[in-house]
């Protein structure tokens, strides 16, 4: 983990969501700087309402585009370090620095063998993740369900974590997944081209409008 937080790369991220009777599959993609903290990301959502969002890190703040409330020819800006998740194993706004924490948390991590990602020699490493670590950064409501739900069971909600780590200590992908009732979430996602340069087109300061807060399911 250390190892990628002074890289970049680009990313694949695959969502799956089960809960209330809906099902939402969405997929994150983008590349990312972890060393200069920049980058970009495309969260896409077929047949939502808002099916589309582009996200854009740099300078301690993220652009957002494609959020209720935001005109479509203008970008939302907020402080990175305000962003707030609002779904069990979502980011705030998708922070790809968010889920290196959280994996970086994993506790009662067993060995459990090698695989091939993507042509990649890997080995998968599987723990979990405690109530803390899951409810990172999570909005005060959101988190007051989830202590709810914890209480319901009498324990930590089962949340695991897995890491492949390549022959350079590298994650080349990472994946969190819970499965109780009522909720199932799976959140997978797949790094790429690790070192090469990341490019990022930072929106014009006329273009953007400051939000306090950006809600929806494309934005975690």
């Amino acid at each position: 983990m250390a190892a990628l937080r002074e890289d970049s790369a680009g990313l694949r991220q695959e969502i799956e969501l089960e809960g209330e009777g809906q099902v939402y599959g969405l997929t994150v993609t983008g590349g990312f700087d972890f060393a200069a903290d920049k980058g970009h990301l495309a969260v896409d959502l077929p047949g939502g309402a808002i099916d589309h969002s582009d996200q854009v890190f740099a300078d301690g703040k993220i652009y957002i585009s494609g959020a209720q409330g935001i005109d479509e020819d203008a970008w939302g800006i907020m402080p990175r370090d305000k962003a707030e998740a609002h779904y069990l194993l979502r980011a705030p706004l998708n922070d790809p620095e968010h889920v290196l924490q959280q994996i970086a948390a994993m506790r009662k991590i067993s060995r459990e063998g090698e695989e091939n990602i993507q042509g990649v020699h890997a080995v998968r490493y599987r723990g979990i993740l405690d109530h803390r670590t899951v409810t990172l950064r999570m909005a005060p409501d959101v988190r007051t369900r989830m202590d709810q739900a914890r209480d319901t069971l009498g324990s930590d909600l089962p949340v695991f974590a897995d890491a492949w780590v390549d022959g350079w200590g590298r994650l080349v992908q990472t994946r969190l997944s819970v499965n109780m009732a009522g909720t199932r979430s799976t959140v997978t996602r797949v790094l790429s081209d690790i070192g090469e340069p990341v490019r990022v087109t930072v929106p014009r300061a006329a273009d953007a409008v400051p939000v306090t807060e950006v809600g929806g399911i494309l934005n975690g």
